[in-house]
């Protein structure tokens, strides 16, 4: 958890309107709305961000006296129902009773060049010539980059333990040498096909499909799925930073870690 004792504030209203711009939020279709989700009072100075809206975390927010919670998966998706009852009204709840406003950026905050899940662990691995990579509906997902020299797999494999923090579930049956890397954050499996027509040394993503193994061995591609969860942390963290250093908001991080 990282947090910062700062006293300014902004109108809730121009907060979402420069997010929704940043993040280019109308650009594409999405499984779920992006931006306010849910109204709450109109001038924010502490905001709580998390991986994902649950009632745990808005309870975290209400406690700290936040005025909005920032999420990458939000409350509302393509689907579900849209009756307030049980588990769904109990979380909305928590966020009327304590006044607070929901706001949520799924693929933007994935496919991001600045602060995006993936851009952000392309840096912090180390990677060079970073792209987008993957188009989704004509936008991309991830990106891919390379390291200026080839590095052991495993050497790899254990750096993005560090990165996401827990152990990621890896099908080693490509190159022992790694060099290009291609990352989508999440649920981001099926871009591993894309990957495999581009070359690439090693795909990462959250998380592993039943088909993943067989097709990483056939393919002789290096696969590795660290974590959906994990995979998602940077973002809203690094997003949480940019708008404590542009409006001097007090920005707090809550981990509640997934191990999925």
């Amino acid at each position: 958890m990282t947090s910062s004792p700062l006293s300014g504030n902004i109108d809730r209203d121009t907060l979402v309107r420069y997010l929704n711009e940043y993040l280019e939020a109308d650009q594409g279709d999405d499984y779920c709305p992006n931006g306010l989700q849910v109204e709450g009072r109109s001038r924010i100075s502490r905001i709580v961000t998390g991986v994902s809206a649950c009632q745990e975390l808005f309870q975290i927010a209400r406690r700290d006296e936040a005025q909005a919670v920032l999420v990458h998966h939000g409350l509302f998706w393509s689907g579900d129902s849209p009756v307030l009852t049980g588990i769904q009204y109990r979380r909305v709840l928590e966020l009327i009773q304590g006044e607070i406003s929901l706001i949520a950026y799924h693929l933007p905050l994935d496919r991001h060049m600045e602060v995006g899940n993936n851009a952000v662990a392309a840096q912090r691995l180390g990677l060079t010539d970073i792209r987008p990579f993957c188009d989704h509906q004509g936008l991309p997902l991830g990106v891919v980059g390379l390291f200026s020299e080839s590095k052991p797999r495993e050497q790899v494999f254990e750096a993005l333990q560090q990165l996401y923090g827990q152990e990621p579930l890896s099908f080693p049956y490509g190159k022992d040498l790694v060099q290009t890397v291609g990352l989508v954050s999440g649920s981001g499996g099926r871009c591993f096909h894309r990957a495999i027509e581009l070359g690439l040394d090693l795909f990462v993503t959250g998380e592993a499909e039943e088909w993943t193994m067989n097709i990483a061995r056939e393919s002789q591609t290096n696969f590795a799925a660290a974590g959906h969860y994990a995979t998602e942390r940077l973002g809203v963290q690094t997003l949480g930073d940019r708008i404590r250093q542009q409006f001097g908001l007090d920005v707090t991080f809550i981990d509640l870690p997934n191990p999925v």
